[in-house]
């Protein structure tokens, strides 16, 4: 800021005088350059190979038994429900998927279910469908409307597949992002008869890791671990040895 001082004179005696204070502005140099936006490239999809057959086979009802062999009984065997899966619990094509939450069994019916919606839905030119699970191979007997208590086991009602929680039911992959893919695979999800999810390999990447850092950084002394070895309120009373095992994370 500069201030400027002015004096008015009639002759050589001054009449009046004033001053004025002037603002310096720094001089601004305006440029108008034009471009593009810059966005990322999409990924590409040169490594992923189409197989002969995309969508999803038929899946037999009934298990094949060679000629002049009964079909045989089975227990329920629900242990074939409880806790984690060991060994199905990743993608194999690294991209999408259908993930169990829970235990259940599948019926042929769901089979089909999934085999029809995900066929509809899927471009068999870009896209293609896989089984992770195996086909029904449980026998479930029933005895018929009415009939006495006794009698031997009932006959062979109809056959199921057991799942365990964190199994992989089905996959999807081909040359497409997950967002065309999440619609459908979540509507199956829902369908099923137990809780699951569509997951992608970022998806399960990340609650792994999230997984992860929550028991690293667990600030509660009282884990669940430590509640049922060390009998707090008498709870080994009434827990389950299925309870220790996998202390209360599956039902």
């Amino acid at each position: 800021m500069n201030i400027q001082k002015l004096v008015l004179t009639k002759g050589s005696s001054p009449l009046f005088e004033f001053s004025t204070k002037l603002l310096s502005v720094p001089a601004v140099s305006v440029l108008q350059s034009c471009g593009m936006k810059h966005f990322p490239a999409p990924p590409t999809y040169d490594h992923v190979e189409i197989p002969e057959r995309p969508k999803l086979r038929f899946v037999d009802k009934v298990p094949y038994y060679a000629p002049g062999i009964k079909a045989p009984k089975m227990q329920k065997k629900l242990r074939l429900m409880r806790g984690p899966e060991p060994v199905h619990n990743f993608l194999i094509h690294k991209q999408y998927g259908i993930m169990a939450l829970g235990g259940g069994r599948l019926k042929w019916q769901h089979f089909e279910m999934m085999r029809l919606a995900i066929g509809r839905k899927i471009d068999p030119q870009r896209m293609f469908a896989v089984w992770r699970v195996d086909s029904p191979w449980q026998p479930l007997t029933r005895k018929g409307q009415g009939q006495r208590m006794g009698g031997g086991k009932g006959a062979i009602d109809h056959y199921v597949t057991p799942i365990k929680a964190g199994r992989i039911i089905v996959e999807v992959g081909g040359k497409c992002e997950y967002k065309e893919v999440e619609g459908f695979l979540r509507d199956v999800a829902m369908k099923l008869p137990f809780q699951a999810m569509a997951v992608s390999q970022e998806i399960m990447d990340k609650e792994k890791k999230e997984e992860e850092w929550r028991e690293k950084n667990n600030q509660n002394y009282y884990t669940m671990k430590y509640v049922m070895q060390n009998n707090l309120g008498g709870c080994q009373r009434w827990m389950s040895p299925f309870d220790f095992k996998f202390l209360g994370k599956y039902l």
